[in-house]
């Protein structure tokens, strides 16, 4: 080994399928001045690709992308370990690949493949039979695939067989939990090993995930040497030498990148899942349904820091039933977001469909039907826009909502993408207030408040009925959160929730809501993942159920 060798954490953003635009970015990063980049996982396929990788056209064009890669690192330039989905003969595997010196000199194999949460990697990838270091210039790399860091075992292995580092390539998404879990897995590595320890994570969007970045290196006795900024890519070059002749590798200390505030860590996830959604489907814009009320002015606000204020367009639908004060916050957040907005009264379509369906709705009091047909109106005037402008409409329901169907099919769950999908109320309240006192790093919003106080303190309001507010119908938020969040994130019974002081009518009735509201969730658009359950891959209750805990 040289008296130094130089290894860069490459933290870039990916997009599945774009295998040529991957391998330029990963070209691109060439430029920097290192003996080896470490790249995250499957960073030339992106992440996760699911069943692209059943095509063996996609997985040829892979291997075409990563050939042309290892043959250019003939120009005495840095080295690459980067991640792919990898075949040979029948098999597919989640591989990493050093490329030096013009070729492909080791190939290594992911061995513990998840098979829970969003991943189905046991699906479509074959897990490795084995692990071994791969040497390079003078140093034994103990390479592991994001899960293998997660059991003992691969460490161990690679560790007896003489690795110097543990290097550990990811495509780990975001959840409200997942820094303290990755930090509490790699240094339970570093303690087993007294090996230091290179995370390298990627950035960036993808359908209903994001992932965070926060590549970080741990010394032999897990000091933190190094860790990389969240949510935007980064390259960050780390020096490694031997203090004495058999001493473990050692790497100098760089600038650590403090946390985030948990308001900033999920605003800033929710803004790179959108801009992502967005730009790497194509969208030109957004366009969302602007009430009032809270739940579409954090939508809003998201979508003018994800994409900036022209790409963003307002609508707001009133009813009868809309409140002269709803009109002025709806134009205040509008106002204050620098965005464009347009009033497009419903009224008249309410009359229309009164009249059409009079010989079925005659002689019976108002109920539900009246209500939702005031909302799909709304979802069909969004989705007419969409069709003129090509924009993607934004539906703003929050998981509270979603959890218990206060939600339309067709009206107000209408849209490509839900910006709220995985947040509680509770987190709404807190993230409007936190956006009104701080601006995001990078956001392209105001420096200011995005909406007025009026909007956060007023009762929550669907407004499809006189005097209505959201309790009418539901417990007390804070309550109805920490219910929900029993059922869906700890996955309590009912007993145990019930021993914990909460109303045994009203847990009842929530945990009957919850079940009843799957077909509902199944027919919703996709949102980022936010707590450490969220709807959609990752919990998959039948709709056809009939039990009751």
């Amino acid at each position: 080994m040289r008296d130094t060798l130089v290894f860069a954490l490459v933290q870039l953003n990916p997009t599945v399928g774009a295998v040529e635009a991957n391998g330029a970015r990963v070209r691109a990063a060439r430029a920097t001045q290192a003996d080896l980049l470490v790249c995250s996982e499957l960073v030339i396929s992106g992440y996760p690709p699911e069943d692209l990788v059943c095509r063996v056209s996609f997985l040829d064009r892979v291997r075409f992308e990563v050939e042309a890669l290892a043959a250019e690192t003939s120009d005495n330039g840095p080295a690459l370990l980067v991640g792919a989905p990898w075949r040979e003969g029948n098999r597919c595997y989640n591989a990493v690949l050093l490329l030096e010196g013009g070729r492909i000199t080791a190939v290594r194999y992911k061995c513990h493949l998840p098979n829970y949460g969003v991943f189905d990697e046991a699906r479509v990838f074959t897990p490795a039979a084995s692990a071994a270091p791969i040497a390079f210039r003078g140093v034994r790399l103990g390479v592991l695939i994001c899960e293998d860091m997660w059991y003992p075992d691969i460490a161990k292995r690679l560790t007896s067989a003489g690795a110097d580092i543990l290097v550990v390539v990811n495509g780990s998404p975001f959840d409200v939990c997942k820094h303290d879990l990755r930090r509490l897995h790699a240094e339970a590595r570093v303690l087993e090993t007294a090996r230091p320890l290179i995370y390298v994570n990627q950035v960036g969007g993808q359908d209903e995930l994001v992932f965070d970045g926060v590549s970080f290196v741990l010394s032999h006795d897990c000091t933190q040497l190094v860790r990389a900024p969240a949510w935007r890519e980064a390259i960050v070059p780390t020096t490694w030498y031997r203090a004495r002749a058999g001493q473990l590798v050692c790497c100098s200390k760089t600038k650590i990148i403090p946390p985030l505030a948990p308001e900033e860590d999920i605003y800033q996830a929710m803004m790179l899942g959108l801009h992502d959604y967005v730009v790497k489907n194509g969208f030109p814009s957004v366009l969302l349904g602007i009430s009032g009320g809270i739940d579409s002015a954090l939508s809003a606000a998201v979508a003018v820091d994800a994409l900036g204020p022209e790409k963003v367009y307002g609508v707001m639908l009133p009813s009868p039933y809309t409140a002269q004060e709803s009109l002025e916050d709806a134009a205040a957040v509008a106002c204050y977001l620098g965005i464009k907005l347009d009033v497009i009264p419903i009224g008249q379509a309410m009359q229309t469909f009164d009249i059409m369906l009079s010989p079925w709705l005659a002689k019976r009091p108002a109920d539900v039907t009246e209500e939702n047909i005031q909302s799909r109106v709304r979802g069909l005037t969004l989705m007419a826009l969409s069709n003129v402008s090509g924009g993607l409409v934004l539906s703003t329901g929050n998981k509270s909502e979603i959890s218990v169907g206060y939600t339309t099919l067709y009206g107000d769950m209408c849209g490509g993408y839900a910006v709220l999908k995985d947040l509680y109320k509770t987190t709404v309240f807190t993230l409007a207030r936190w956006r009104n006192r701080c601006r995001p790093e990078g956001g392209l919003g105001p420096s200011g408040p995005v909406m007025p106080e009026r909007v956060i303190v007023k009762p929550p309001t669907a407004e499809l009925k006189p005097n209505q507010t959201d309790q009418d119908s539901l417990p007390p938020y804070a309550d109805l959160d920490s219910v929900l969040e029993s059922f869906i994130e700890d996955e309590e019974s009912m007993p145990e929730v019930i021993a914990r002081g909460f109303d045994t009518a009203a847990v009842q009735r929530i945990w009957q809501m919850l079940n009843h509201a799957e077909y509902k969730r199944r027919q919703s658009p996709p949102g980022v993942k936010i707590s450490r359950l969220s709807f959609g891959r990752e919990r998959r209750y039948p709709m056809t159920n009939s039990y009751r805990n």
